[in-house]
């Protein structure tokens, strides 16, 4: 299943966030999303997800979801959203009880996606048991469980210090290359995106835009901490946002 966006705008009552955002999410591709702080780009997220309707274009779905898809467009944020008294697997078991999902048929996707987080280990523990990257970990698992076409992902690492970010992506790396996830992922840090992202789309900031569509080719498995082909296409992309980015920041301290 593809998306495309065609000529999205949205507005909060007389003030613009969106103009005219036309993108193709294609299947089994990372698509980032970064700009300037207040650019829009969860809220672009929240369109795409449904969670909002947009003032003006459309959402199309082009495709139809894989057969064994429980949830077409499911959500990973960074807030993790767990619930405190249920356990890792009972966290994951909740997106399909509510779909009516029980028994032997619930058992293999619980026991598939934690063996596929490295939460084997970790199924019967609480969530204040758990650091910050395991908790991200069972949200990852639990958007899993629902076997999504397409992964609509806010900044699900922002909450996580530096050693920790490094290993959710590695993490992410690792499932992508064994079954090829198409998601969209909204971002701020250019690091992520130039990891993760096949391509990139850098917006302007408000009314947010897209400016730019960056493409990187180098296979996601080959992508290192240190990579001088992606420090340069991480100065490719700060070059582009950098005015942009501060004229953002003073509109900001004025408000």
């Amino acid at each position: 299943m593809e998306l495309q966006l065609d000529n999205l705008c949205h507005a909060y009552n007389d003030v613009t966030v969106l103009d005219r955002i036309s993108l193709r999410i294609a299947s089994g591709k990372i698509v980032c999303i970064v700009g300037p702080s207040g650019c829009g780009k969860s809220t672009l997220l929240r369109l795409v997800g449904g969670l909002e309707r947009a003032s003006s274009g459309a959402v199309l779905q082009m495709g139809e979801p894989p057969a064994d898809s429980i949830n077409p467009l499911t959500y990973i944020f960074q807030d993790f959203a767990l619930l405190p008294w249920r356990t890792v697997g009972g966290n994951v078991s909740l997106v399909l009880e509510d779909h009516g999902i029980q028994g032997e048929r619930a058992e293999a996707i619980i026991s598939d996606v934690l063996k596929r987080t490295k939460l084997t280990d970790f199924r019967k523990a609480l969530p204040k048991q758990l650091s910050g990257g395991m908790k991200q970990r069972v949200a990852i698992a639990r958007a899993l469980a629902v076997k999504p076409a397409i992964l609509l992902m806010d900044e699900p690492l922002s909450a996580l210090d530096s050693q920790t970010r490094e290993l959710l992506i590695d993490d992410l790396i690792a499932l992508w290359v064994r079954e090829q996830f198409t998601a969209i992922y909204v971002t701020h840090n250019l690091n992520e995106a130039v990891r993760l992202g096949h391509s990139i789309v850098v917006m302007s900031r408000r009314p947010g835009q897209v400016r730019a569509i960056v493409d990187i080719d180098k296979p996601l498995q080959q992508r290192q901490l240190g990579d001088a082909d992606l420090e340069l296409k991480q100065k490719e992309l700060w070059d582009l946002m950098r005015e942009e980015a501060l004229a953002a920041d003073q509109e900001l301290i004025r408000v």
